[in-house]
């Protein structure tokens, strides 16, 4: 299975990380996000910018302002992503325990 990492790229920064973790409890504004964070507004809405390419977070208007959402479909796509990953990996790990029983015996 093939993925574009751009999502696992765009979390590996932890102040967009933060950021992604905050909308992912509930949807924020980039004025709130801004208030809980050390970054200036400008900083937030770049972080924003990333994530919302990545997949991650999309926008709704509500009156002026931006409200952030986690993206359930680039979410999707990533967990479908990591858990073959695991299986992948349960997979080898079986296949490893079948060839060291059959050595033994």
């Amino acid at each position: 299975m093939t993925y574009d990492y751009g999502a696992i790229v765009a979390l590996a920064d932890p102040t967009r990380r933060a950021v992604f973790e905050m909308i992912a409890a509930q949807p924020h504004s980039v004025a709130e996000l801004t208030r809980s964070l050390t970054v200036s507004q400008s900083a937030v809405s770049q972080h924003l910018k990333v994530l919302r390419e990545a997949n991650l977070v999309r926008s709704e208007t509500k009156g002026t302002r931006n409200i952030y959402r986690i993206d359930p479909t680039g979410l999707a796509r990533m967990r479908k992503w990591l858990d073959s990953m695991w299986t992948d990996a349960l997979d080898a790990f079986a296949k490893e325990v079948e060839n060291s029983k059959e050595e033994s015996q």
